[in-house]
This record gives C-alpha cells, sequence and structure tokens, in this order.
C-alpha cells in the first residue's frame, strides 16, 4: 500500500531481459535502507527488491505488468518516481495507492501557469476506468487530484515542488504515463456496471 507520496527519485542503471520478464537495476539514494523482498512502487508500479549492490537495486518486472505499464520503453538513465510502501500508523497524505496500474496514458498538453502547470492526459476509455471531477488519480505514481474530467482524458496541475521533486519535469507532449485509478472509485464503477 502506498499514499502517491513520491519519496525520492531513481536513475534507471540497467535492464536485462529474461524470458518474458524484465530485471531492471536502479540506482536511488534510498538502496541503503532497502531490504531484499520489500515493496518499491516505480513511477506507481509496485515491484520486489530481488537484489542490493550498493547504492543500485535490482526489481523484476512479469509480462503482464510490462504489457500494461509504460516499463518497456523505460532505458538507461531514465528518472523514475519512488515510493517505499506506507508504514502502518503514518499519515495518509495522499490517497490510497495499491502500485497496480490500471494503464497507460499519453500526456498531450501541457500549459504553464503562472508558477504552476497543467498536464492534460488521454487514455482508453473502452478500459472501463473513469475520473471525476476534484478524485484522486495516480500519474506515474504521483497522487494528484483531477482537473476536467472527461470520458477519455484529464488534467491535473502541478505545483512547483512536484514539478521539481517528481519525474513530471521532463514530460513532454506524447510522453506515456502509468495511471492507477482511485481504488474506492473502481469499486463503485464495478458494483453500479453489475446492476
Amino acid at each position: 500500500m502506498f499514499t502517491g507520496i513520491i519519496e525520492t527519485l531513481g536513475i534507471v542503471h540497467l535492464i536485462e531481459k529474461k524470458d518474458d520478464n524484465l530485471d531492471i537495476t536502479i540506482q536511488s539514494s534510498i538502496t541503503h535502507e532497502l531490504k531484499i523482498d520489500q515493496s518499491v512502487a516505480h513511477n506507481g508500479v509496485c515491484l520486489t527488491v530481488v537484489a542490493i549492490d550498493d547504492d543500485l537495486y535490482t526489481v523484476t518486472a512479469i509480462r503482464e505488468t510490462i504489457e500494461k505499464t509504460n516499463m518497456s520503453s523505460w532505458q538507461k538513465g531514465d528518472i523514475v518516481n519512488l515510493e517505499r510502501a506506507m508504514k502502518l500508523g503514518d499519515r495518509l497524505d495522499g490517497h490510497i495507492v495499491q502500485g497496480h496500474v490500471d494503464q497507460t496514458a499519453q500526456c498531450i498538453k501541457i500549459e504553464q501557469a503562472g508558477g504552476s502547470w497543467y498536464y492534460t492526459f488521454e487514455y482508453d476509455s473502452n478500459l472501463g476506468n473513469v475520473t471525476i471531477e476534484k478524485g484522486s488519480i495516480t500519474v506515474n505514481g504521483v497522487s494528484l487530484t483531477v482537473v476536467n474530467s472527461k470520458d477519455n482524458g484529464f488534467s491535473v496541475a502541478i505545483i512547483p515542488y512536484t514539478h521539481e521533486h517528481t519525474n513530471f519535469k521532463s514530460f513532454r507532449v506524447g510522453t506515456q504515463v502509468n495511471l492507477e485509478f482511485d481504488v474506492i472509485g473502481k469499486y463503485v464503477s464495478r458494483l453500479y456496471q453489475k446492476k
């Protein structure tokens, strides 16, 4: 379980294909605090630490994860948002995030707005996911509030702190991102569909 509040950034150091899986080695300032078998969200994707070496750690992504996320486009040197699992009893500063990406989206517009930014994303609405105005959404692991909700897209407002301390600063029109829709909203939507 995560909160969507990014702890730090990591750099993709190595990607190795092993059968249908990817072993991804990340360089990070929090590596010395990690343990093998620990869960870490990478751009919102919950992955298990399988090896640690100095300031590098390795995680493995299986085919289903690779197909549902933007991980197949990751390259050496890419910057990823990192968050360790929340501790029981901590404040929930973002929203309830599982680290299970629902689908990807494409950034279609970036607007500066007097010291902040608006990012607009478009996604395939045929997969049944929805956003609501002022609801929660996780973009590359970042807990955000939906602005301008549409059937196949939405916008988010990014403050300078978030812009500086996440990989939002590297987004361009066309950037593919990972989305995790609000878990409560997913249950409500599913129940409504059954009626």
